[in-house]
């Protein structure tokens, strides 16, 4: 006897950004590049801070986490959708859309649960810096993210179990360039809205109770930066600043994809495209246009490179 949640879907078809053939070698060329600049920007970013001595500090520890994930969120898309730039049906198996989803929810939850920690970061540093020390310690760093990285893992697992407890035997087309949970259970062959709520409640409510606590946490710190000298205030500003663009540009997409119902907007793909590809190539041009320590630090490695080729 056939289980009634048994899948009878064997792959996806993507629909991919565009039909026009000559357009997608055109976006594979221009993606290829933002690739390519992603994995250099963000690796360049966690060996900068892994060579130098003065920014082994809490706050560029989880800076390093931020630019892995980012490597990471973006490898789990963007080559498969390099790849169907370059082929004229875009299949994806239902296996390899269910893992594509874990992965993708793993890593942005857990961006999500670091974007907090790094504003706690800077609440602790800013408003509480005689006791920085105490409460941004080597064993709370590890301690913080080893947690967020199980939330990000618990958050993932549940999700891809919901999907999977759902019925697939009819349309196959998922209407972008990447499998989600939301355009997944769209061709379930059963009523979704009880797994709508629950997506919701687990993503969207995740994403704005997070926003929230960002918010929060830099009207906080712009309030206790009255208090201090230009100086120290200028760089304050400038680290809150960039935090704050890496917040909206992340926690924008999620708030808008995950808090409604599961159906498609001509804004999707463009709204996605910005989570995968565009937000991990800022952040590390945020994080280092504005970082006066990272500068220093760049500018140091480009002379150990100099003197090394003179050698």
């Amino acid at each position: 006897m056939a289980l009634p949640n048994q899948t009878q879907v064997h792959k996806f078809i993507l629909t991919g950004l565009t039909a026009s053939h000559a357009m997608e070698l055109a976006l594979f060329t221009f993606f290829f590049i933002i690739y390519a600049l992603i994995l250099l920007g963000n690796s360049l970013i966690i060996f900068t801070i892994a060579c130098n001595q003065r920014l082994h500090m809490p706050m560029y520890f989880f800076l390093s986490n931020l630019s892995f994930i980012d490597v990471c969120h973006s490898s789990v898309v963007m080559p498969k959708m390099l790849a169907d730039f370059l082929t004229k049906q875009k299949v994806i198996s239902f296996g390899e859309c269910i893992t594509q989803m874990f992965f993708l929810h793993l890593f942005a939850c857990t961006e999500i649960f670091l974007l907090t920690i790094m504003a706690y970061d800077r609440y602790a540093a800013i408003c509480h810096p005689l006791h920085y020390s105490t409460l941004m310690s080597r064993r709370v760093c590890l301690q913080l993210a080893t947690a967020m990285w199980l939330g990000g893992l618990v958050h993932s697992v549940a999700l891809t179990a919901l999907t999977l407890n759902l019925p697939y035997c009819g349309p196959n087309a998922i209407d972008n360039f990447f499998c989600d949970v939301p355009l997944v259970i769209k061709l379930a062959c059963a009523d979704t809205y009880v797994f709508e709520v629950l997506i919701v409640s687990n993503s969207g409510l995740i994403s704005v109770v997070c926003f929230v606590v960002l918010v929060v946490s830099y009207v906080v710190i712009l309030v206790s930066l009255r208090n201090h000298l230009s100086v120290g205030r200028h760089k304050a500003l400038s680290t809150c600043a960039a935090h704050l663009t890496v917040v909206i540009l992340f926690l924008g997409h999620c708030i808008f994809i995950y808090l409604r119902p599961a159906k498609s907007l001509a804004a999707d793909k463009v709204v996605s495209i910005f989570f995968t590809a565009v937000t991990p190539l800022l952040n590390p041009i945020i994080y280092t246009l504005r970082n006066e320590d990272m500068q220093n630090a760049l500018s140091k490695l480009r002379g150990w490179q100099v003197n090394a080729m003179d050698k």
